[in-house]
């Protein structure tokens, strides 16, 4: 904890805006993964619900809490452009944010590298003002440096991994929507 107070005090304003910036990138990407987690899973569990009456026959249609449901209930007769265009807004609405996730994930690692290299410049020009320099002492501001790079990785891992975790559900969600079409359809023929 000291460690981290003396390198706030001593980080340079550039050091301390790219680590601003990751922070701030690091709660975008929490926020966004948990609640289009939140949404994806509601959806899939109604879709999952609606189709499981529909394969059992309890039903002739989808259930009243489909995503499906609005579109079929303005039309006399389901179609297949109806329903594709039902599945089409559904995953696009479920969906939203996942371009800032892979964003993120791309550009944190850039960023944390931007503010290692200004650290690594602000050392050697501290160091070119001294008469000598030892390994002691560009050691510890090498690796000082070297936190703004770890922290854009440490971002990027998490914003990368919650894009494909939501992807996945888009994909379930997306299939569900598919498989529900595809019975209204041969129930309509």
């Amino acid at each position: 904890m000291e460690n981290l107070i003396d390198y706030v005090i001593q980080g340079s304003a550039i050091s301390m805006i790219v680590l601003l910036g990751l922070s701030v990138y690091f709660i975008a990407t929490f926020w966004i993964f948990l609640d289009r987690m939140y949404v994806l899973n509601s959806r899939i569990k109604s879709e999952s619900n609606s189709l499981k009456s529909l394969y059992s026959g309890k039903s002739k249609s989808v259930a009243h809490n489909s995503l499906i449901f609005t579109y079929l209930s303005r039309v006399n007769k389901p179609n297949k452009a109806i329903l594709d265009a039902a599945s089409s807004d559904a995953i696009r609405v479920s969906t939203k944010g996942l371009t800032w996730l892979s964003i993120i994930a791309s550009t944190s690692p850039f960023i944390g590298l931007f503010g290692t290299v200004i650290g690594i410049l602000e050392t050697f020009s501290k160091l070119g003002a001294q008469s000598s320099a030892s390994l002691a002492v560009v050691a510890p501001a090498i690796s000082e440096a070297l936190i703004a790079t770890a922290a854009g990785i440490g971002v990027a891992i998490f914003a990368y991994t919650f894009h494909l975790i939501l992807k996945r559900k888009a994909y379930e969600l997306s299939s569900l929507l598919s498989s529900q079409s595809e019975i209204v359809l041969s129930q309509v023929d």
